[in-house]
């Protein structure tokens, strides 16, 4: 393979400081993270699209996003130690060489499951890959340098986070060279190419002198379980939940209920651990635990939520539904300044709650404008909520991290910065799963509701379209339970039995359903983001449970 070719390994500094590609290579790591955080952003916008060519379920979508940050969760356990194993350069060009080919590979997918596969494993190779770049940084730079350098994360992350859903809509409404949304994947080449080669020439070799042993158990067991939980969840409601679903849920509890014992066993017997069980039985780390899972799945949960209004319920182009997101973007980005700015030292867990609160706001107001907008909301009307919810997903995430680890000991640290970042991953996927489950599955009943509360305006419609008023409760009940039947279609393009009467025809009769279809995205989407609500007031409660103040920076062990 490439990395194993007799290139010149560049020596390793021997302080911190004293390495003069240093500041070229922190641009080699931030071109990785650039990718990643591209990857993570831009399937929600460029789903529908994948969809409509590709073909297949709406859990397609839910998938696209859920394998990359299952893959990712599951190989952020063992990433960093690989690192350690392995030495540092090396295990970052493999991460970065596979990426970048499970890229192509995702442009060139002719399946879905060719593409979700691709996706995955983009996943796992970029868990090999980031963790290495930011231990680079705490071997490559001073103290005092380091700031600088992880300061640098900030502006980038933000950029990408406002760029990432603008470009992905542009890339797919462009439809350069007629790729389509393929080009989203094909846009990691050269940022890929860049960052193996100036991984070869940039980055020096780091490796562990006393080099923990591979957790390899573990990490089967914590992939198998997180699967077991995910899979049924996302695809019980297309199944129309039969027995095994619920099996597999059961399982996988019982798997990860193995996987801990496995754990203590092994600390008992003076091996490395792939997470360190003394961890939880420490109030701070076991609620930051519960905290991540809950408030990261409602923040990536309501994107996807966001796309299915926006693209499909409403019908705006990629590059529109991209745009509309933007002022989300943009208040992430001035709530991570707000932050940096001295609130996040002198608020500590305050500022997390606030930005819980702040988010919670955010959503309701989101909520609440679909609701008495209706029919004729345009994205000018969602700015205010959407800004508000950016603020306080920028707010609450500056200090998520160190708060929690505020709460353990310094030899526990990078085991529990693991779990931390995994659970981060682990979150996104299940709440892709569940809002995503929840919003298919209320979906046919709204519809079906707005065709009934709106059968005088129907019967109106049928009269003008010709319909003979003794045929029209028949056809009535036709319309309803051939809309409820597509919205409740595994495979939108497949046209349900009850749709097969030509009363559909009438260009009368089809406007009419297609505004009931939109009423009934509008109030799917107004009660899926109520779930979200929920899921935040629970996050305020669980905030409780960490320490008040982060650790100081060089207090902490990473």
């Amino acid at each position: 393979m490439f990395v194993t070719t007799n290139t010149v390994q560049k020596p390793a500094p021997n302080a911190p400081g004293t390495y003069r590609h240093r500041w070229v290579a922190l641009f080699v790591i931030l071109a990785v993270e650039v990718m990643d955080l591209l990857d993570a952003l831009v399937t929600n916008i460029a789903g529908p699209s994948i969809r409509t060519e590709l073909g297949g379920s709406y859990s397609l979508i839910q998938w696209l996003g859920a394998a990359y940050t299952l893959a990712m969760a599951i190989g952020l356990l063992t990433g960093g130690r690989l690192g350690d194993i392995y030495g540092r350069r090396r295990m970052f060009l493999i991460g970065a060489i596979g990426f970048t080919l499970a890229s192509l590979a995702c442009g060139l997918a002719q399946t879905p499951t060719q593409l979700i596969v691709g996706r995955a494993v983009q996943g796992l190779f970029g868990a090999v890959m980031l963790p290495q770049g930011l231990g680079m940084i705490k071997q490559l730079f001073t103290p005092a340098e380091q700031a600088k350098a992880f300061g640098a994360f900030g502006p980038v992350m933000g950029l990408s986070s406002v760029g990432g859903p603008i470009l992905a809509g542009w890339l797919v409404d462009a439809d350069y060279f007629g790729s389509g949304w393929r080009m989203i994947f094909f846009i990691n080449l050269p940022l890929g190419l860049f960052a193996v080669l100036g991984a070869i020439k940039f980055l020096p070799e780091f490796k562990s002198e006393k080099a923990p042993r591979l957790d390899g158990l573990g990490v089967v067991l914590a992939a198998v379980g997180a699967f077991l939980l995910l899979y049924p969840l996302v695809q019980g409601r297309e199944l129309d939940w039969p027995v095994w679903c619920f099996v597999m849920l059961a399982a996988g509890v019982i798997v990860f209920g193995l996987f801990a014992m496995f754990e203590a066993r092994r600390e008992r017997n003076h091996l490395d651990p792939l997470v360190t069980p003394s961890l939880f039985r420490k109030r701070a780390f076991s609620g930051g635990l519960a905290l991540g899972l809950v408030f990261f799945g409602a923040l990536i949960g309501t994107g996807l939520v966001m796309t299915f209004y926006l693209q499909i319920g409403l019908g705006y182009s990629p590059l529109k539904a991209g745009l509309t997101t933007l002022p989300q973007a943009l208040g992430t980005v001035a709530g991570f300044i707000a932050a940096g700015a001295g609130l996040t030292e002198k608020l500590g867990r305050k500022l997390l709650l606030l930005g819980t609160v702040v988010m919670t706001v955010g959503v309701a107001a989101f909520a609440l404008t679909v609701q008495l907008a209706g029919a004729d909301i345009t994205p000018w009307h969602m700015v205010p909520s959407m800004v508000l919810v950016g603020a306080g997903m920028g707010l609450a995430m500056a200090p998520f991290f160190n708060i929690v680890l505020a709460g353990v000991d310094n030899e526990e640290t990078g085991s529990a910065s693991g779990a931390l970042t995994s659970v981060q991953q682990l979150g996104g996927a299940f709440g892709i799963a569940v809002l995503g489950t929840i919003f298919f599955a209320l979906l046919p009943g709204q519809v079906a509701s707005h065709v009934d509360d709106s059968s005088a305006e129907l019967r109106a419609v049928l009269t003008t379209a010709g319909v003979p008023s003794d045929t029209q409760p028949a056809v009535i009940s036709g319309i309803r339970d051939c809309l409820r039947d597509r919205t409740a279609e595994d495979d939108p393009d497949v046209v349900p039995a009850s749709c097969s009467s030509s009363s559909g025809e009438s260009p009368e009769i089809a406007a009419y359903a297609q505004e009931q279809v939109r009423a009934g995205f509008q109030a799917t989407t107004v009660r899926t983001t109520g779930v979200t609500v929920l899921l935040l007031m629970l996050a305020f409660g669980l905030a409780f449970l960490l320490p008040k103040k982060a650790r100081p920076e060089d207090e902490m062990d990473h």
